[in-house]
């Protein structure tokens, strides 16, 4: 008989207990890229490998974190023998760019943004697979409608928000909680109801294509995603009324493809990512020149034509030496644009604050019109 027990329990102090039943494994790890100390996680050989559970008589591994995880969506998996398992008593899942992992919510007063509440109007979020005629494949995306679009009549506003290198287009609302954040954000008169399209940040992979200066996403992005959107939702089908936004990857596929083309975007929203970033995550000046005399017309034109451009990035972000370069850029194209420097990585913690920060300042007058 299975041994009864309860997977990820949230203590009233925010710890977290891990249970798995593996009577016959011989090591079970918990591993997280989103908690931070809590479940340490290193790159370097000798580093952390995560949360070491401890087995019991009985066959159930068990373990809680040392430290209180602060209030939000966390991603962990078990690794079982060195073999990544998904929780089997989740009932919370999100599709990472390879494979799912089980979702765990800490709540508390800090993240009552992110957390759904029964009282609150509360959209739809449509998975949407499409055929994409620029990269010849079938695709897919989430797209939230905000309260009341099924019943009524009005345009919409739409914000193009893109996920990370490890994630998906499901990452946003599985982890991220847009759909959440938005709700509660439209309930309360800080953001203008607004469409929210999430992309695939991927593309398939070609000989010669970056994954962060990615342009079959651009096309694929302006060739088919927006023209499918704008026939069939009922959007504002116009630059002052559509935004672009990413974090990390989604961040360079922003600054590549959505703030060098102010013909389509008049909104922007980089969230922890910069230019010039190599393999070895030290800014290469070179790349940040290029980027700046290849888009030296589009950037000129966006400086007069950009009603927002946010950028936000932690200090403790490995990605931070690349903001100091990029602002320069912007700098010198005289495109003014919000900084929001942070606390905290390059994790969900900082991304859905950035998402709750930036939001209520899109579509405010700049003669958005519409519902």
């Amino acid at each position: 008989m299975p041994v009864p027990y309860a997977s990820a329990q949230v203590l009233g102090d925010g710890r977290i207990t891990f249970r798995f039943c593996a009577p016959q494994a011989r090591q079970v790890i918990v591993t997280s890229s989103d908690a931070g100390a809590a479940i340490p996680m290193s790159f370097a050989p000798n580093g952390p490998k995560g949360l070491e559970l401890t087995r019991e008589p009985n066959g159930l591994w068990s373990g809680t974190t040392a430290i209180p995880l602060a209030p939000g969506a966390y991603r962990y998996s078990f690794r079982v023998d060195g073999i990544k398992v998904a929780d089997p008593l989740s009932d919370r899942w999100s599709e990472t760019r390879n494979g799912i992992e089980s979702v765990v919510h800490v709540d508390g007063p800090s993240g009552t943004f992110q957390q759904w509440d029964a009282a609150t109007p509360h959209g739809a979020v449509t998975s949407v697979t499409y055929w994409s005629k620029s990269l010849n494949a079938q695709r897919r995306m989430h797209v939230y409608t905000p309260p009341g679009y099924m019943r009524g009549t009005g345009r919409y506003p739409v914000l193009y928000l893109v996920h990370g290198a490890g994630d998906s287009d499901d990452s946003w609302t599985s982890v991220g909680q847009a759909h959440v954040i938005l709700d509660r954000l439209i309930a309360s008169g800080r953001a203008r109801p607004m469409i929210v399209v999430m992309p695939a940040g991927h593309t398939p992979d070609r000989p010669g294509v970056p994954m962060t200066a990615n342009h079959d996403f651009g096309r694929d992005l302006v060739e088919d995603v927006i023209p499918y959107v704008d026939r069939e939702y009922r959007t504002i089908a116009q630059a002052d009324a559509r935004a672009m936004a990413g974090l990390s990857m989604g961040g360079s596929h922003t600054l590549r493809e959505g703030l060098t083309r102010p013909d389509t975007f008049h909104w922007i929203g980089v969230f922890s990512m910069g230019l010039g970033i190599g393999m070895g995550l030290n800014v290469d000046q070179a790349q940040v020149d290029a980027y700046a005399r290849d888009h030296a017309a589009a950037l000129t034109q966006a400086a007069r034509s950009m009603h927002l451009v946010y950028y936000a990035m932690g200090r403790e972000d490995f990605l931070y030496a690349s903001a100091a370069p990029t602002r320069r850029v912007l700098d010198t194209f005289h495109i003014a644009h919000t900084y929001h420097e942070s606390d905290g990585g390059h994790t969900w913690l900082n991304w859905r604050d950035y998402l709750a920060d930036f939001a209520p300042r899109l579509f405010r007058g700049k003669g958005v019109s519409g519902r």
